[in-house]
């Protein structure tokens, strides 16, 4: 840490003595007048190794240790001081900049509530034992391993649409890992293909992805114009899980059954998160609310329900004498009390993930200050009309296997390309699918990585090398699912 905050601090520097003693390199003539071009100024390439550094740094979480939120947000900061600084001394005020800069914190927040606001959902149902009893469900099931590899690949495939794909691939890791003890080859490929589903069914709803969500939110496509993509994202999954399916240990696994527990209120809480998402997407289509209009009334009914059952428990009621050690051990009439109880939706909001979110706020801001700067217009000139669109479209979809989705997205809008429907849906396409060409790509494929290293030996389950290894049936599936596209669109987009 001591080397990145040196070569900050020489960086920045360097920036303000370029602001202070070389006015020249931005037109002094016309500073009064006309914005310099920052592109190929000092601030420019101050911001640009800043950029650099910060997100390096945070795609190499897993050898430092260090949450990729840290180095986002404090190169963020950085940059857009050394731009308030050098408006500040220039030109004497800074007020456009903060325009800009509050126009960027506008967009991050709305997706900050709606995040937010879906996992408070997601841990309110795992509070009440909804996903524990899942888990439950499928061991119980005399399936065979291949039949557990396509049923927990289309669960992720579906859970993916309303819930964020990091959030799936930690639920399906852990179903994953309890079904498949003993069996890690077994464990390796299911995970994998549990990432390939959670990317491709998040790449098809506006509710399941962040990529997705930044177009829908920036009004780049209607809601129901992103069905179009349900046959394309299927074909993303089948592809790769068909080729895998072969290598799958076709026996049964023995499992040691056992009874879920669902707390009360559990089947309701269920129907207030499917009520949320359809007033969400009903108020969005009928009335233009913005998504987060309803989403925030959905979270305001939850707090209600959750109000109602604290206040309506009678845990007395279920505390006899004695007595009951005669027909139930201790253990069992805790278990039936704890059920009974209500939940506090406030500790539910504060298990949101705030390391995501706090990466996106940083990458948020690093790609409007890009922006800003004339960066991000400098390369949508090349990407759409240098080279063709779908091309370009294609291109960044592929980068998304290394660059999180959702930073790419953002900064494509940024760029304000004039696209039309088909090359808006092409993007979303190769942007959500494109994460699942390698492990360092996505949200969910990161998570399960994580779990498997306290969870399988060392080289074992779902690693990086095995990845790597079906990459090229991920591949395969990526270019199939561009292919079903185009079809359904006869051929051009």
């Amino acid at each position: 840490m001591k080397s990145f905050s040196t070569t900050s601090t020489a960086y920045y520097l360097l920036a303000l003595l370029s602001v202070f003693l070389f006015p020249s390199l931005s037109c002094a003539a016309e500073v009064a007048a006309l914005a310099p071009d920052l592109k190929n100024h000092s601030i420019g390439y101050f911001a640009l190794a800043i950029t650099f550094i910060a997100y390096a740094i945070a795609m190499t979480e897993d050898l430092h240790q260090m949450s990729k939120a840290k180095p986002m947000v404090l190169g963020s900061a950085i940059i857009w001081f050394a731009i308030f600084i050098y408006y500040a001394v220039v030109y004497g005020s800074a007020k456009n900049v903060a325009l800009v800069f509050q126009s960027n914190l506008t967009a991050y927040a709305e997706l900050f509530l709606f995040i937010t606001v879906s996992m408070t959902f997601l841990n309110a149902m795992t509070e009440r034992g909804i996903f524990d009893a899942m888990r439950i469900l499928l061991a119980n099931r005399q399936h065979s391993y291949r039949q557990l590899f396509w049923i927990t690949g289309i669960i992720a495939f579906l859970l993916s649409t309303v819930i964020s794909s990091l959030t799936v691939g930690l639920l399906m890791g852990y179903i994953i890992l309890e079904i498949g003890k003993g069996q890690p080859k077994f464990v390796g490929l299911a995970g994998l293909n549990a990432v390939v589903a959670a990317n491709a069914g998040g790449s098809m709803s506006p509710l399941g992805g962040i990529s997705t969500f930044f177009v829908w939110q920036q009004n780049m496509l209607p809601f129901t114009e992103f069905f179009t993509l349900a046959l394309p994202c299927l074909v993303n999954l089948v592809v790769p899980a068909s080729i895998m399916h072969f290598w799958v240990n076709k026996e049964k696994p023995a499992f040691s059954k056992g009874t879920p527990v669902l707390k009360r209120g559990s089947k309701r809480v269920v129907v207030i998160f499917i009520l949320t998402f359809s007033i969400t997407i009903l108020s969005n289509v009928f009335l233009d609310m913005p998504a987060i209009a309803g989403m925030m009334l959905g979270l305001g009914i939850l707090q209600s329900f959750a109000y109602y059952l604290t206040k309506s428990e009678k845990v007395g009621h279920f505390i006899t004498d004695l007595d009951h050690h005669d027909y139930a051990d201790d253990h069992e009439i805790q278990g039936y009390i704890e059920s009974q109880k209500g939940f506090d939706v406030f500790k539910c909001i504060g298990g949101v993930d705030w390391d995501t979110l706090l990466f996106f706020y940083g990458a948020m801001m690093i790609v409007g200050a890009l922006s800003f700067l004339g960066y991000l217009e400098a390369m949508a000139h090349y990407l759409f009309t240098e080279i063709s669109p779908t091309l370009a479209n294609i291109l960044i979809g592929l980068s998304s296997s290394s660059i999180d989705n959702g930073t790419l997205m953002f900064a494509v809008l940024n760029m304000h390309p004039n696209l039309p429907n088909g090359q808006w849906l092409l993007l979303t396409l190769t942007l959500g699918v494109g994460g699942s060409l390698l492990a360092i790509g996505s949200a969910p494929a990161l998570s399960l990585l994580g779990l498997m290293k306290g969870n399988m030996k060392e080289g074992e389950g779902y690693t990086f090398t095995l990845h790597m290894r079906w990459m090229p049936a991920v591949l395969l599936g990526f270019f199939a699912s561009i292919g079903t596209l185009f079809l359904i669109h006869g051929g051009t987009l």
